[in-house]
């Protein structure tokens, strides 16, 4: 058997082939604030004069008045808009609702939508630039922080000093006013579920509910907070209409706009000078229109889902404009078709009334006045039947066959009435008790109720039968169905 061969000793050694060697290189650390996330930078909007600023300014004492207001006001011997939950009566002015009339909410909710869907195709976020509470109040707080903390520029500057007896007073005196108008915000609130007079009343003997209390804190610091400190968060990160904003957008939706091809490029230049000279377009690159924006975006850039649609930087352009001696609307509320084709203001308001909006309006239309006519001959007044299940049928004195119900009879008027029951659907059917019920303005009222039929003159088994209500002033009748047993 042969052995194998060892190498020699001065044998040359085999060479592996090289590898190639991939360099490890530790990452840089991050900045401090860094992360995931990018740190949130404060937004400290200039104060602007212009159109939308004044139209954003009379939304917000519109809607306050109406808010702040509205429970105050009063409607005969009680307020005038109450929903109390514990009644389960819900009063706006002169009508008064139940739980039944929920269709009517219903009805409230889907026009709302709609409406919603009409202003966004039309002109974008209207409902977040004017209308929106989140703006309203918003608005309501910078205003606060600027008459005590100073304009823009004393802002940031008072942000970025150390501790001082003026900051502390002007940070702590802020607060104060914010708290204040956030806990009357929630005061308010809680006004309309509970009568505001005897709410306060209750507050200045500090007999309150906890849950009156709870609501009220509850929705305050929701106002401080999102008014207070988040701001455009709110409207960037929270609110879920940002998001599916472009779903309702087309190119014929009237959005605030930037005119690129006459505003590019910026530069700075002397008042009144050509620009076109220059070879520079009209926008000056002064950044107003960033520095007014509660978003912080800069509109230059394009649509972005963070603009709510308030019209303040067309304000400070315009302003600009005026200043250089130039047209304005560089920045203006325009139409991508319009901003693509260089359309004229009637092309481009011929074009916005295009078929979807016609037809969201004439759907809106349409359940706005069934609505309405809905409530103007809704009958004042409700009735259940419910049967008693203790004796479904009986025989009674002068051989009578007989079936009991409850009847809960709701008066919806703000006055006393009397109601007369009736019954119908077999011969020789009538009502054994009372027929002549009073129920007292705005109550309700569980009555029982006896139907009495001669023995033996109906067959067996269950029939129709119908309760009818009558009203003795007014006329009005309400109908109801439930059955007779005769048994075998």
């Amino acid at each position: 058997m042969a052995l194998p061969e060892l190498p020699m000793a001065d044998s040359p050694t085999p060479v592996r082939p090289s590898r190639r060697v991939i360099p490890i290189a530790a990452e840089p650390a991050a900045p401090s604030g860094g992360g995931l996330f990018a740190a949130h930078q404060k937004v400290y909007p200039r104060s602007v004069r212009g159109v939308f600023a004044r139209w954003r300014w009379a939304m917000v004492f519109l809607t306050q008045l109406v808010f702040y207001g509205l429970p105050w006001l009063e409607w005969g011997q009680r307020q005038a808009v109450l929903f109390d939950l514990s009644a389960r009566r819900f009063y706006i002015f002169g009508l008064v609702l139940y739980p039944q009339d929920l269709i009517y909410l219903t009805g409230l909710l889907v026009i709302s939508a709609l409406s919603l869907f009409l202003f966004t195709a039309v002109a974008g976020r209207l409902w977040c630039g004017y209308a929106c509470p989140q703006t309203v109040y918003t608005e309501m707080f910078m205003w606060v922080e600027h008459r005590i903390e100073g304009n823009r520029t004393a802002r940031m500057r008072l942000d970025g000093e150390s501790f001082s007896l003026e900051k502390l007073v002007k940070k702590w005196f802020k607060h104060v006013v914010w708290l204040g108008i956030a806990l009357w915000t929630g005061f308010t609130f809680v006004g309309y579920f509970t009568p505001v007079r005897e709410l306060g009343l209750a507050f200045l003997q500090t007999q309150m509910s906890g849950w009156e209390v709870f609501w009220v804190l509850f929705y305050g610091f929701a106002t401080y907070g999102n008014a207070g400190f988040m701001r455009e968060q709110v409207c960037t990160y929270m609110c879920p209409y940002a998001r599916f904003q472009s779903a309702m957008f087309d190119r014929d939706t009237l959005i605030v706009s930037y005119d690129g091809a006459r505003g590019e490029p910026r530069g700075v230049r002397p008042k009144g000078s050509d620009a076109r000279a220059r070879g520079l377009g009209d926008c000056i690159d002064c950044a107003l229109c960033v520095q007014v924006c509660p978003t912080g975006i800069d509109i230059r850039q394009g649509l972005q889902y963070q603009c709510i649609g308030c019209g303040l930087c067309v304000d400070a352009c315009d302003t600009v404009m005026d200043k250089m001696a130039a047209p304005r609307g560089l920045i203006r509320y325009a139409t991508q078709n319009s901003m693509a084709g260089g359309w004229t203001r009637a092309q481009v308001l011929r074009r916005v009334l295009r078929p979807r909006v016609l037809i969201y309006a004439a759907v809106l239309l349409a359940l706005t006045a069934g609505l309405l006519a809905s409530l103007v001959v809704r009958t004042p007044m409700k009735v259940d039947v419910v049967r008693d299940r203790a004796s479904l049928a009986r025989i009674v004195e002068g051989g009578q066959l007989e079936n009991v119900y409850r009847l809960q009879i709701m008066n919806a008027t703000e006055r006393p009435q009397h109601y007369r029951i009736e019954a119908r659907g077999l011969p020789g059917l009538r009502v054994a008790s009372s027929a002549t019920v009073e129920v007292g303005p705005a109550q309700a009222r569980w009555v029982v109720v006896g139907l009495q039929l001669p023995y033996g003159s109906a067959t067996p088994g269950s029939h129709p039968v119908h309760f009818d209500v009558r009203a003795e002033e007014g006329g009005a009748q309400v109908s109801e169905k439930t059955t007779f047993l005769v048994p075998r």
